[in-house]
């Protein structure tokens, strides 16, 4: 046999067999009915937040040793307050984590988070909307389009001023202050005989440093985070109201997966949890560590008697949404 034609049999056997491999590659089955999902959310990497989708991230990309690829979209980089919803009804997206209030147009319950004084503590929060009464509030979605799946916490607003400390209902009288909108808060700040104004975040600084506004409620991080303290005199832990947002998905997309992906999927729902709901702590402590330690604002933490005081003052304010979110809702809430 001529060497040319040796050379040119093993050639073609080669490519024989390469072809065999590829064959081999291309018909493997996946383990799973997807094999990438997209979370989108609107704050920055340094929060519970966003620590939390990666901690979802990981946990569904470890288990399926990265056959199911999960991409994490930050600081509203793909989609943001205004248009994650309806990305989401549409399916653009798998999973977003909108602050609850955005949702009240939908369930007005879901702004369980804003009555005053109603939670005592970020676990009496989570249990709530682990429990029946939040379950049944976060169900109320579903004919939207969307599923809510479950709580993550950003914790208890505090409130900030320049004028006196906050102690008693007086000392709220006349004060301007920046905070979110709807129309809970807007009933507490009518019967503190206070001014609410809604300004965007990035603007807040800037508007108490030149005195545009009195003071601001945010939460304890979020005070720190963007140097409030620098253009504040007080600062008073109240913890009337509170941040939590809720991870939606969307139910074509859910309903299209089946068991073994859906198991998955729900590990790395519990993994982002319980990851957001303790590093929210972490970074709240942090918080108010950074401001007593840099000393340029005075703080004031409310006793329970203080507290009670201002509970009895909101009695209206906890009668008249026991009438629009039920009253077994929010006595549910209130003892916890």
């Amino acid at each position: 046999m001529k060497l040319k034609t040796v050379f040119l049999m093993l050639f073609l056997g080669g490519l024989i067999i390469l072809a065999g491999c590829g064959d081999e590659t291309s018909s493997k089955e996946s383990n799973y009915s997807i094999d990438e999902i997209t979370i989108s959310h609107v704050a920055p990497e340094n929060t519970a937040k966003h620590v939390g989708a990666m901690a979802m991230k990981e946990k569904i990309e470890d288990i399926t040793d990265g056959e199911i690829e999960v991409k994490v979209y930050s600081n509203s980089s793909l989609y943001n307050d205004k248009n994650e919803f309806e990305n989401l009804v549409s399916n653009n997206v798998q999973f977003i984590l909108p602050d609850m209030s955005k949702l009240v147009k939908y369930e007005p319950a879901f702004d369980m988070a804003s009555l005053p004084l109603v939670f005592n503590s970020d676990e009496a929060a989570e249990d709530f909307w682990d429990g029946e009464h939040g379950q049944d509030i976060m169900r109320t979605i579903e004919k939207e389009g969307v599923k809510a799946l479950s709580m993550w916490p950003n914790g208890f607003r505090v409130i900030t001023n320049n004028k006196n400390p906050i102690k008693s209902p007086e000392d709220y009288k006349g004060l301007k202050i920046r905070t979110s909108s709807g129309e809970v808060l807007a009933d507490v700040f009518d019967i503190l005989k206070a001014g609410s104004v809604s300004i965007a975040f990035d603007e807040v600084y800037t508007a108490l440093q030149q005195g545009t506004i009195d003071g601001q409620e945010n939460t304890l991080s979020s005070i720190a985070s963007a140097n409030i303290d620098e253009v504040q005199k007080y600062l008073t832990i109240n913890n009337f109201s509170r941040v939590d947002y809720v991870l939606l998905t969307n139910n074509t997309f859910w309903d299209s997966l089946d068991e073994k992906t859906l198991e998955v999927i729900q590990e790395g729902i519990d993994a982002g949890t319980q990851t957001a709901r303790s590093e929210v702590q972490r970074l709240n402590e942090e918080g108010l560590e950074a401001m007593q330690e840099r000393g340029n604002i005075e703080i004031h933490e409310f006793s329970d008697a203080e507290k009670d005081e201002f509970r009895t003052l909101f009695e209206p304010v906890y009668e008249k949404y026991k009438e629009i979110f039920g009253e077994d809702v929010v006595e549910d809430a209130l003892n916890r």
